[in-house]
């Protein structure tokens, strides 16, 4: 209930802790690589440090052996100085610098053809930098070119003029060009042995290059200036002849006005513009004629009838006689008003000046009417008028058409001879141009920085080797570490065996080390009254070191086996524990023999019983003297009584395996019936009975010891053992893997310990030992 409500209150907590655990998980994360990090360089920093070593050595082997080179270099600035004069007149096109052309120029630069005209300029064939270098090379360039060569083609390479292809490829091996930056300066570098020559030979490299870029605008001049006067002649006689026929043409055809113009497109247009002219006058006329019919249908005894007299246009307005008829007009109509208002609209003085405002109009519309008729003679004559220009252009037209063909013709003619004409005056001033070009020797690069001696060997670089023979050196050790780490297919910690065989560590037993004079003999002697008495006087110091040595931290892991054993999670009493291994001298015995003297100590009754019976080491270190074993008490020869061998030390019984001979059925003997019997009797008589059992691997005598056996425990021996075996045997054994209570990780350097468990490296400090009065033994 308590667990319930603890798991409930941390539930409701969460939400509000998760982003403080996210930064401790990532922090703890960071920590545990640079943990392993740490780990991995202490496990691995000797052959880390000895490649290291290594390569720096093989770095200084190499400083030593190759002789320095030096390196000339000689800055050339690639871009167009021409004289302003010049760009006009130049034949060819100024195309602007890119990236491409730089790197064209760099090709050239590196051309076997410069490299060939400098070698013959200094006469590099001779001297000994070239001609040693390489010779295995020069060897085989010759002897494929006289295989794949005829022998007058050999014979013609190997003329004097020409320097061999061996020297070329030493020479451009030697240089190097590039862009300095985004500029258009371009580096020239060459190195040799001598550092006098290689300025030498980098200065006459950008000078054969300045030279040749000359040489090849001249030949380029050379070769326009020759086609273009060519070229001008044809175009001087062409142009003219074309000139002549257009002249003569137009003589034939008599088409041509003294304007420039075609005498038919020139009386057309003036006629167009006549026309609109008449046009334009012809629908004014006719608007007005229509503005003074609108004014004359009114009826002329309404006032309304002159309403619009306005409207008629400037005729009504330039008119006298209507000008003085609308001031009376509008003389009466204010008399008229003032007269209403005074006497009303019946009164007989109203009614005459009505009358007269009448006659007014009357008066008015016909002076319009007058108007109106001289309004329509004009529209008349300019509808006359736009007939005729409409007829004469018509006529004009017709005319037209019968001359459109000569004037294409002429056209033709006359765009033809002008075209010539330009591109002779275009060819002639290129031509100019390339004249005076040829004149002006510049070239588009030049010289801004000679190369000179150098002081300092450019290679090689002592700094930089060494750095690069160290960091390939500590490269390589990471990599061979790395690679033994992964290789390492070796038990190393308590949580890998888990993982791997899924069972638990009992107990890690480290390495015994024993006081030199406790160290054990090849061969115990005992005295004979031992030997009749069946005691162990002078059992081996590495079987006794629990006894020994009871504060050392290899008791407290034979300890942590005895708990094991007597509190295991099946909740029985494991009375018969039987102790093996995969592999032989893995040290099972050993721990089979401490397990036994730590009980035996304790004051229980315990029997260690020597089931290898093809190879009973046990027997053969604690009894070597013993004469009969468990095969005569099986057989029924002697009872166990006359067989057992007793420590008086511990009281720890002994029941050794005698070996007379090959044992041919040993598994056969091991899952008798008799047996039973015997391990009955033993259960009994003893506590505990620890069994010697042989190794998985090489023997099956261990899969039928089932029966007699309550558990077992594995014993791997730590660093030596490898995983792969150790699952094959329990694989192959399965009844004795159910009945594993779990293993134990033997011979363990517990120092090496903290390099492989990083998580729990603090745990094998001795200190914690000390601190108890344990010692690390």
């Amino acid at each position: 209930m308590l667990q319930t409500n603890t798991l409930q209150t941390d539930g409701a907590r969460l939400p509000s802790a998760m982003p403080m655990q996210s930064d401790r998980q990532d922090a703890a994360g960071i920590g545990e690589l640079i943990k392993l990090a740490l780990v991995f360089i202490r496990r691995q920093y000797l052959v880390i440090i000895f490649t290291i070593v290594l390569a720096g050595a093989v770095s200084l082997i190499y400083l030593r052996l190759v002789s320095p080179a030096y390196t000339a270099q000689v800055q050339v600035l690639f871009e167009n100085p021409r004289a302003q004069f010049l760009q006009k007149q130049s034949l060819l096109s100024e195309p602007i610098v890119d990236v491409t052309q730089i790197e064209t120029q760099l090709q050239i630069i590196k051309s076997q053809a410069t490299a060939a005209a400098v070698i013959k300029l200094l006469k590099l064939g001779d001297h000994p930098d070239f001609r040693e270098t390489r010779p295995l090379q020069s060897w085989l360039l010759s002897w494929l070119r006289r295989w794949r060569s005829n022998p007058s083609e050999a014979a013609q390479s190997a003329t004097p003029e020409q320097p061999s292809e061996a020297i070329i490829a030493s020479f451009l091996d030697r240089l190097s060009a590039g862009r300095v930056g985004y500029s258009h300066v371009i580096e020239v570098a060459f190195t040799s042995s001598d550092p006098a020559l290689a300025a030498e030979i980098a200065n006459a490299i950008a000078k054969a290059y300045i030279n040749d870029q000359l040489e090849a605008k001249f030949e380029a001049s050379r070769t326009a200036t020759s086609w273009l006067r060519e070229r001008l002649r044809n175009l001087g006689e062409e142009a003219l002849t074309a000139e002549r026929a257009v002249e003569a043409y137009k003589s034939q055809n008599n088409i041509v006005s003294p304007g420039g113009k075609p005498i038919d497109e020139q009386q057309i247009t003036e006629l167009n513009t006549r026309l609109a002219t008449a046009r334009a006058q012809s629908s004014e006329a006719a608007a007005k004629l229509s503005r003074y019919e609108t004014l004359l249908g009114a009826d002329p005894t309404k006032p309304a009838s002159i309403g619009n007299l306005d409207a008629i246009g400037s005729d009504a307005m330039n008119s006298p006689i209507i000008t003085s008829l609308r001031q009376q007009y509008l003389e009466l109509a204010r008399r008229e008003a003032e007269l209403s208002a005074r006497v009303g609209r019946d009164h007989l003085a109203v009614v005459n000046v009505r009358n007269r405002l009448r006659e007014f109009r009357v008066s008015i519309l016909d002076e319009v009417k007058r108007l109106s008729e001289i309004s329509r003679s004009e529209a008349e004559l300019a509808k006359q008028r736009q007939q005729e220009i409409e007829k004469r252009l018509s006529v004009a037209i017709a005319q037209s058409r019968l001359t459109n063909s000569a004037e294409l013709t002429i056209r033709d003619l006359e765009s033809r001879a002008k075209s010539l004409r330009a591109l002779y005056d275009t060819f002639l001033q290129q031509y100019m141009g390339s004249t005076q070009q040829e004149t002006f020797p510049i070239s588009e690069t030049r010289v801004i920085f000679p190369a000179s001696a150098a002081q300092t060997k450019s290679k090689p670089k002592t700094k930089v080797v060494l750095s690069f023979g160290l960091l390939g050196g500590l490269a390589l050790g990471l990599l061979l570490g790395f690679v033994r780490d992964v290789m390492d297919r070796v038990f190393r910690t308590s949580s890998q065996l888990e993982a791997a065989l899924e069972l638990p560590c009992l107990s890690l037993v480290p390495i015994l080390t024993l006081p030199k004079q406790q160290r054990p003999s090849a061969r115990l002697q005992q005295t004979q009254e031992d030997s009749n008495q069946r005691i162990l006087s002078a059992a081996p110091d590495i079987h006794r070191a629990v006894v020994g040595m009871p504060l050392s931290r290899y008791t407290e892991a034979i300890r942590a086996i005895k708990i094991a054993i007597d509190h295991s999670p099946a909740k029985t009493p494991n009375q018969v524990i039987g102790v093996t291994s995969a592999l032989p001298n893995e040290g099972k015995t050993t721990i089979a023999a401490s397990v036994a003297q730590l009980i035996g100590h304790s004051g229980k009754k315990v029997i260690i019983v020597d089931c290898d019976l093809r190879n009973p080491s046990l027997s053969a270190r604690v009894v070597p003297k013993a004469v009969d074993g468990i095969i005569e008490v099986m057989n029924g020869d002697r009872p166990l009584e006359e067989v057992v061998w007793r420590d008086p030390r511990t009281n720890l019984a002994v029941l050794p395996a005698v070996q007379r001979g090959p044992v041919l059925h040993s598994s056969e003997l091991l899952s008798d019936s008799s047996i039973c019997k015997l391990f009955d009797r033993l259960r009994q008589s003893y506590d505990y009975v620890i069994v010697d059992l042989p190794p998985l691997s090489p023997l099956v005598d261990v899969r039928v010891t089932a029966p007699l056996i309550d558990c077992y425990v594995l014993v791997v021996e730590w660093g030596r053992t490898k995983i792969e075996v150790v699952q094959h045997a329990l694989h192959t054994a399965p009844t004795i893997s159910d009945s594993l209570i779990g293993a134990v990780l033997n011979k363990t350097d517990i120092k090496a310990m903290a390099r492989y468990d990083t998580q729990r490296s603090d745990y094998y400090d001795d200190s914690h030992y000390v601190r108890y009065g344990l010692s690390s033994s």
